[in-house]
């Protein structure tokens, strides 16, 4: 939806707090006209306004908020006074725990929380390591060959793997991964989709068959007790809850089996694309993450996560953070009416100068040197913060751990062509191929980062 030209500001609520300062309205005609990306727009808004800001993409309100303080506020101290309304992933995840509200979504949330802590992914280490080994083995054939591969494709090969490793307990077959490429399609194509529901369900409708048909076979398999070699996964948490729980019916189930794949690869991969483009334009942070103690080290492991944190601060999981204010509320000192549309943002608080110095520079000692980051829970918030926060967030970490555990020790990703923008959908990707060939580590040691 085109924004208004112009605006009266966000109506000031006596007593509880001043008006949000609000965007120009030449700002939103030129941003309308030059057709820019809504990241743009936000990126603007906060440079002239601040960390709480409103503007208007229609006639109603909507507050961009960044300041840590106030992220807090909305995501951790008061959830229930800022909700969410609708994912915009709903067409492919239906009414899974990511789009669930309300009592359903706390019931859902319980059943799969001890899941993703504790003694819940030990669980599941086994099955993430050997899909790990499983890419490095096909890597060492790469590099034997001199083959030509998609990075992002891989990356994807990889994480849908595990995730499938810990849903059903079985290795990820050549059939269905080629079924489950209608995931990503789908969630490629969201944003781009008619606004009314008949319309953008039948622009997809084949891909949501085919992953409806997926996850219809992995259901009456769990049913029927066909663990796999590692024993019974997710999937058999959820199929054994309908026995005591009836709202967990073959739809719902259907819903959390694809909210966990979206949840438990998309993002996942997408990170570790971003990650392998950025080692390739600064090589020695690989080299420096390596050095830290030896293999299998705390030291090691600590440096390899540095570099997917850093990596996730530039590139949020989830870029933006939509939520709707319930009542009026007092928000960092500012007046919001109950109806507001609120957009967090942690692409933008990420990417803050006054929180992060050099915010646009790749550096992984932000997470490894005492004081290297901001210590404020609202300035780093990859996978959200408070009851809503992503609940894969320890699985996400324990893969992409584990993954460049195997393959940084051996390979150099040359890449023949890398993407020159981001895209901003539901996560921030690439935009286009990421091919490349790889190198052994030691033959590219020479290569001196600019």
């Amino acid at each position: 939806m085109e924004p208004e030209a112009t605006a009266d500001p966000l109506t000031h609520v006596p007593g509880t707090g001043r008006p949000v300062p609000e965007a120009e309205p030449e700002l939103l005609r030129r941003w309308r006209s030059e057709g820019g990306e809504l990241v743009e727009l936000l990126t603007e808004v906060r440079e002239r306004s601040g960390g709480v800001a409103a503007f208007r993409l229609g006639p109603a309100p909507t507050v961009l908020v960044t300041d840590p303080e106030a992220v807090r506020h909305v995501l951790a101290r008061y959830p229930d006074r800022y909700v969410k309304r609708s994912h915009r992933a709903r067409l492919l995840i239906g009414d899974g725990v990511l789009a669930a509200t309300g009592a359903a979504w706390k019931s859902q949330r319980r059943l799969l929380q001890s899941q993703f802590t504790g003694p819940g992914m030990r669980r599941y280490e086994h099955r993430i390591t050997e899909a790990a080994r499983t890419t490095a083995a096909r890597w060492e054939e790469y590099a034997r060959t001199g083959q030509s591969f998609d990075v992002g494709q891989e990356m994807r090969r990889f994480a849908l793997d595990a995730i499938w490793r810990a849903l059903t307990g079985h290795v990820l077959d050549d059939g269905t991964e080629r079924e489950l490429d209608a995931v990503a399609a789908v969630a490629t194509a969201l944003p781009t989709l008619p606004a009314d529901v008949t319309g953008s369900h039948d622009a997809v409708a084949a891909d949501l068959a085919r992953i409806d048909a997926v996850a219809r076979n992995a259901v009456e398999a769990a049913r029927g007790g066909a663990a796999g070699p590692d024993g019974p996964g997710l999937l058999h948490v959820l199929t054994d809850a309908a026995a005591e729980h009836p709202e967990y019916t073959d739809r719902l189930i259907r819903d959390e089996m694809v909210t966990l794949m979206v949840a438990g690869h998309e993002t996942t991969a997408t990170t570790l694309t971003w990650l392998y483009l950025l080692l390739d334009q600064h090589p020695a942070a690989r080299e420096q993450a390596l050095a830290a103690g030896g293999e299998g080290s705390e030291q090691r492991r600590q440096a390899v996560q540095a570099l997917v944190h850093e990596t996730l601060r530039l590139y949020p999981s989830a870029w933006m953070l939509p939520r709707h204010a319930t009542e009026d509320d007092t928000l960092a000192g500012y007046a919001v009416e109950a109806g507001t549309d609120i957009l967090v943002c942690p692409y933008l608080t990420h990417r803050d100068p006054e929180l992060w110095p050099d915010p646009e520079h790749f550096d992984p000692g932000r997470f490894t040197a005492p004081d290297g980051r901001p210590a404020h829970p609202g300035a780093y918030f990859p996978f959200g913060i408070g009851p809503r926060a992503c609940l894969g967030l320890q699985f996400a970490l324990r893969e992409s751990t584990v993954l460049l555990e195997h393959l940084l020790p051996v390979h150099t990703v040359n890449f023949s062509a890398t993407p020159t923008k981001a895209v901003y959908g539901i996560t921030v990707r690439p935009d286009g191929p990421t091919p490349a060939t790889l190198l052994n580590r030691l033959d590219a040691s020479s290569v001196v980062e600019p």
